[in-house]
């Protein structure tokens, strides 16, 4: 079911119009495009009530990641497995898409098709992947401020005064953003807790304690980061319309934020859990 509000777009919509406006970039639209552009978005009158489309039968999910160990070590997948699939709905569930998580191993997956199918709609732009090639690099981050012992705290706030003073910020978001929490899409580390509070998050069939399996990012850098965590833009990346900064991806979630996804590590395939920061 999609509201009235947002009308869903077929992808092949969705892609056309990225295309025109990676196209058009730096000049004007030309006649043709937008009345492309139209057509896919025509023009509204407000007030407006728009009916509420439905589709029946099942809806294809979307692929958002496929993940091997042997290039994301951190995975720690199921006995017997070595790659992960994750695939998400293409309408909120609600305020981000519901996802689903596959551990297989790679040498059994043999029939392979050339063209996965598609749903007939998305309900948001942000949730169509542009098909993304990995180039995976380790690296070394830690808790948000939020998750550390006030005298923990306290030391780094004395610690980070002068590079704090020099970023013209604040000594917590400083940590934060600089060098506690690195943005975009990853496989472990840490949540960020810019939305939400940080909260135990227990395994619903087991209750062991959740830890962060992946996180879908809107950005690959954030705001107040400076160059800390940025990453190599791959030519053609981004952004695209209603994205700000580096977005490989395509991909946002509500206005600017990310996709947390946990899972139990004493049996990954226990059911996770999603958290949007």
């Amino acid at each position: 079911m999609v509201d009235g509000v947002n009308p869903a777009q077929s992808p092949a919509d969705l892609r056309l119009e990225r295309r025109i406006f990676a196209a058009s970039h730096g000049r004007d639209l030309t006649p043709e495009e937008r009345e492309t552009l139209e057509r896919i978005r025509p023009p509204r009158t407000y007030p407006v009530r728009l009916a509420v489309q439905s589709y029946d039968g099942p809806i294809a999910m979307l692929p958002i990641a496929q993940l091997y160990v042997r290039d994301v070590p951190d995975l720690s997948p199921p006995e017997g497995k070595d790659l992960l699939q994750v695939l998400w709905c293409p309408f909120d569930h609600p305020i981000m898409p519901r996802t689903l998580l596959f551990w297989r191993s790679a040498a059994a997956v043999t029939d392979i098709l050339d063209t996965p199918p598609e749903p007939p709609a998305v309900q948001f732009d942000g949730y169509l992947p542009e098909p993304c090639v990995l180039e995976p690099e380790q690296i070394t981050e830690y808790p948000d401020h939020l998750e550390l012992s006030e005298e923990l705290r306290e030391q780094l706030r004395q610690w980070s005064v002068p590079q704090a003073a020099q970023e013209d910020m604040n000594t917590e978001t400083y940590y934060d953003c600089v060098l506690s929490n690195a943005p975009g899409w990853k496989v472990g580390g840490w949540p960020a807790w810019d939305a939400v509070d940080p909260s135990p998050r227990h395994c619903s069939e087991c209750g062991t304690g959740m830890e962060v399996l992946m996180t879908i990012a809107t950005f690959e850098e954030g705001d107040d980061a400076g160059n800390s965590w940025s990453p190599h833009p791959h030519p053609g990346a981004g952004p695209y319309p209603g994205h700000r900064g580096y977005n490989a991806t395509g991909v946002q979630i509500g206005s600017g934020y990310r996709q947390h996804l946990f899972v139990c590590p004493a049996d990954p395939e226990h059911p996770h859990i999603e958290l949007m920061t």
